[in-house]
């Protein structure tokens, strides 16, 4: 940075002209970036939904552009129906071949994502959990942080939860929960054997809580599923996940040297680890549905 010029050295400049042309430059200059402030506030967001006509035109030629690219990849993928697809099948031969024979599973699909790649599948239950936890650090409320309103608002849902008279619901839930959550089970402990497995049978026993906490209220969920409930199943089943695949890797990824024994393939206790794995999935999925719906309704589980 220069040195600050004194009243002298200013009058001076000023009559050497030399004072006049720095401050026309500076002038430019400021015009010219008054002019690129100018262009952007014309094209903001607020200016093109002012805009109709604009804001319309913009939209359809997004849409357009989005559609185009969508046919164009449609059009480059493989002929339906064609022997020779995909181009490069060594690994879906490997499954179709190999896979009753190393994992134990006649549902290919429970053999690929809980035995050839379990650990991307675990990575997947992390992400779950950890969406819930982020959910639950933003909207989970106890006694500390909810205002005057929010405590009478709570009363009054409570009051309704405990006394309003909701007899078809009610039956409905009576009835169909314990069925919904005993045909999720079914769906977790055959998914090995049929299709289904922990990620359906999670969501359907998720489902059948939610019916029952919708037609008897949260508090009476809260008898026997409470948020420390919900942190020993998903806690304990991602552990129970970690320890299964973490003795597969340390043993070669196949169980090379100590093989976990696979069983009769299509009898209920068969394909080694799959079936522990998918109780482990289907008990956080079915947490974490209750989870979101308990924390969106109540911000409490």
């Amino acid at each position: 940075m220069g040195e600050k010029k004194s009243v002298w050295e200013h009058l001076k400049a000023w009559v050497d002209g030399e004072e006049v042309i720095l401050d026309a430059d500076k002038y430019i200059v400021n015009r010219s970036k008054r002019e690129k402030k100018n262009w952007r506030r014309n094209f903001s967001m607020e200016y093109i939904r002012g805009n109709v006509k604009l804001y319309r035109f913009l939209s359809i030629a997004i849409s357009v552009l989005f559609i185009g690219i969508m046919l164009s990849v449609v059009n480059d993928l493989p002929e339906f129906g064609n022997p020779a697809n995909p181009a490069d099948n060594e690994v879906m031969e490997r499954y179709l071949e190999s896979g009753i024979e190393e994992t134990g599973a006649t549902n290919f699909v429970a053999g690929m994502i809980l035995d050839y790649r379990a650990f991307d599948t675990f990575g997947e239950a992390n992400v779950l959990f950890l969406a819930v936890m982020c959910v639950v650090l933003l909207l989970k409320k106890d006694q500390k942080n909810y205002s005057a309103k929010e405590e009478q608002e709570n009363r009054e849902d409570d009051f309704f939860d405990e006394n309003e008279k909701r007899p078809i619901l009610q039956i409905g839930g009576k009835l169909l929960a314990p069925l919904i959550i005993l045909y999720g089970i079914y769906v977790i402990l055959n998914g090995h054997l049929s299709p289904g497995g922990g990620f359906s049978g999670g969501t359907i026993i998720g489902a059948g809580l939610i019916l029952y906490a919708s037609a008897y209220g949260q508090k009476k969920m809260q008898t026997f599923f409470t948020f420390r409930t919900f942190t020993l199943i998903c806690v304990g089943g991602l552990l129970t996940y970690c320890a299964c695949k973490s003795y597969s890797f340390f043993t070669g990824a196949n169980h090379v040297g100590f093989e976990i024994p696979k069983g009769i393939p299509g009898h209920i206790l068969s394909a080694g680890f799959i079936l522990p794995l998918n109780i482990c999935v289907g008990l956080i999925v079915a947490c974490t549905m209750y989870g979101f719906y308990a924390l969106f309704t109540k911000g409490d589980i």
